[in-house]
């Protein structure tokens, strides 16, 4: 989470409070549905991988994949059991969402299909990874399995997701009740969308009871005309500018045999931070 909302004013630093959320992640926000996702993913991307690697006791590698591989390849090697991480995890996430302690029915209806769109989002991102055999390496026969990306990388689906989500409302649509696009002019919710019920606070200045903690000393870029630089970052505030040395390693050279020597320098860097 921190990773992805490095650059943002809102970074994740409500989730530290868990299971005790800020009013930001209980409200049916955008930051909330992206918690919920990733959460969801994260459950079962963990469950997947320890099947595959032997730490749990009632499952293992995952099934072989069905299609055909293609030229130079095969089959093989210890696939992550993204099925059971699913089946399991979405039992693991859901089972306290669906709860009528968790909230009203639209915002159980919210949290579950975000769940459900991190695990989807999770799934959708296996792909096919592969070893090399061969004399010195010459890759003459090619073992491949289905894998997983790492957690990051998820992230960073997710918070694509989160910048396209969509505001809904929960109400009688035929026979039962279901998320409905609040503009008129929305597509359809799909399964794997992020969707909210109301506006997030634009985390400008600190305000507890919205759950905001304000960009105040947040380091931003001077250079950067994105959600990182200075004039967004600081909210139209200004910033302070200040030099730190640090300290790295350089003039590097490589020793025969086998390693490699450094010496660590002094560099100023200039940093600028939200006022």
């Amino acid at each position: 989470c921190r990773g992805a909302f490095a650059a943002a004013r809102w970074n994740c630093s409500s989730v530290e409070r868990a299971p005790a959320f800020a009013p930001d992640l209980l409200r049916g926000t955008r930051e909330s549905a992206f918690v919920h996702a990733l959460a969801a993913a994260a459950v079962a991307h963990a469950i997947a991988q320890a099947c595959a690697s032997g730490e749990l006791p009632l499952c293992s590698c995952g099934s072989a994949p069905a299609e055909v591989p293609g030229p130079g390849f095969r089959w093989g090697g210890c696939g992550d059991n993204v099925r059971y991480g699913l089946r399991l995890g979405a039992a693991f996430a859901d089972g306290p969402l669906k709860s009528r302690k968790a909230g009203t029915r639209a915002s159980r209806a919210v949290n579950l299909h975000n769940s459900a769109a991190g695990r989807q989002v999770l799934s959708d991102s296996l792909e096919t990874k592969c070893k090399c055999h061969g004399v010195s390496g010459s890759c003459s026969v090619k073992t491949c399995w289905k894998g997983l990306p790492s957690l990051d990388a998820i992230a960073s689906d997710l918070r694509s997701k989160y910048l396209a989500a969509i505001k809904v409302t929960h109400r009688l649509l035929g026979p039962r009740r279901q998320l409905v696009p609040k503009g008129t002019d929305a597509r359809p919710v799909r399964e794997t969308d992020l969707v909210y019920l109301v506006n997030s606070p634009d985390y400008c200045t600190a305000n507890p009871q919205l759950g905001s903690v304000g960009t105040q000393d947040r380091q931003c870029n001077k250079s950067s005309t994105g959600s990182d630089g200075c004039t967004l970052m600081c909210c139209g505030r200004g910033y302070n500018t200040y030099t730190e040395e640090v300290l790295e390693r350089c003039h590097c050279r490589y020793r025969w045999c086998c390693y490699v020597t450094c010496r660590t320098c002094r560099r100023a860097v200039q940093r600028h931070v939200c006022k």
